[in-house]
């Protein structure tokens, strides 16, 4: 086994790992890798809003040409699409978009074919709500984690390389000793969410300033090679557990420090839905985050299932599962707001 941390950002710890270092994990697992030459990343969720079926058809075309957009100079290395219906009854459409330079990113931005389209009056007024909400982090502040070695997603799609089996998972607080920032760094938030401009609302658009180590965790599963048993167990125990506990973050999470939750499914440009789900919780800070997976009844419900189930299986799976784990410096993140219901995204958190 390995070190989830590359060697080039490994330095000498001042807070410990929760491990000793004969821990021996309880199953394999792997992170992406890239060279020392990748420095930081972005991660942009784009988003358009509608309600109701007769208005999918627009937010499909719009979400299409956002997708056409990244083609151009300087345009992401990868993307994904997803949909999902948020508490207020409206419908999401997001293409997620992965760029491993944020000086490419930004002239992709600026160019007047981007920024013309996204700061036209015109978005005010055509009856769609849309977001963009940008997180701009070095290679030091986020993680991820696969449980195969054949294939990547987000953001590990972008870095090429993957490691051997790594032993800083399954234990609880694995997800702070993977990252690299964490080994002199206790990343406690400071500040609060801010508005900038206007107030969050229809008709507006608003921008919403983060604060200092914000934490953020897209994680994901895939059931297409399923089958059988393990099709079955997934689908009739695991995912309506799981459908739960995002449900309870979406709902409830405020009071846990989970500023928002979507629980999004994978879609094809078509509109078809495809076989595979990802959560994406935006939170106060990565202790918040690990209170609840360690101790919350909702998480301690999805953890268990998950753990009996694979014992059942004899830790035979073709349930594909990963997550990227970010935290934030207050000037990697840019959250803005188009016509938006009031509790869309970062809004609901101020």
């Amino acid at each position: 086994m390995e070190s989830a941390i590359p060697g080039h950002l490994t330095c000498p710890r001042s807070r410990e790992r929760r491990i000793d270092d004969d821990f021996v994990p309880p199953f394999p697992a792997w992170v992406a890798r890239a060279d020392a030459s990748l420095k930081d990343v972005v991660m942009g969720y784009f988003g358009v809003q509608s309600k109701g079926p007769a208005a999918l058809p627009k937010a499909r075309a719009a979400l299409q040409h956002i997708v056409r957009g990244f083609s151009l100079v300087d345009g992401p290395g990868r993307h994904d699409l997803a949909h999902y219906v948020d508490e207020a009854g409206y419908d999401n459409l997001i293409a997620i978009a992965y760029w491993d330079n944020q000086p490419g990113f930004a002239r992709w931005q600026a160019s007047p074919a981007i920024d013309g389209w996204w700061s036209d009056e015109a978005r005010l007024g055509d009856g769609l709500g849309y977001f963009r909400e940008i997180l701009s982090p070095g290679t030091e502040r986020f993680e991820t984690l696969f449980s195969t070695a054949d294939r990547k997603e987000g953001v590990g799609a972008l870095m090429g390389g993957t490691s051997a089996e790594i032993q800083e998972h399954g234990y609880w607080g694995s997800m702070r000793d993977r990252l690299p920032i964490a080994q002199t760094d206790s990343i406690e938030p400071s500040g609060a969410l801010s508005v900038r401009d206007l107030a969050p609302g229809p008709g507006r658009r608003t921008k919403i300033n983060g604060h200092q180590n914000l934490a953020v965790i897209r994680s994901g599963q895939e059931w297409t090679e399923t089958e059988g048993k393990e099709r079955d167990l997934y689908l009739g125990e695991m995912e309506p557990i799981l459908h739960a506990g995002m449900d309870f973050l979406r709902d409830e999470g405020q009071s846990i420090g989970c500023y928002a939750n979507r629980y999004m499914r994978h879609v094809e440009g078509s509109g078809q839905v495809l076989e595979k789900s990802f959560g994406l919780s935006y939170w106060r800070s990565l202790a918040d985050m690990e209170r609840w997976s360690e101790s919350h009844p909702t998480h301690l419900a999805i953890f268990g299932t998950f753990m009996r189930i694979v014992q059942e299986l004899n830790f035979q799976l073709k349930l594909r599962l990963y997550h990227e784990v970010t935290v934030l410096e207050s000037g990697q993140q840019d959250f803005e707001y188009v016509n938006c219901h009031s509790k869309t995204g970062l809004m609901r958190g101020v």
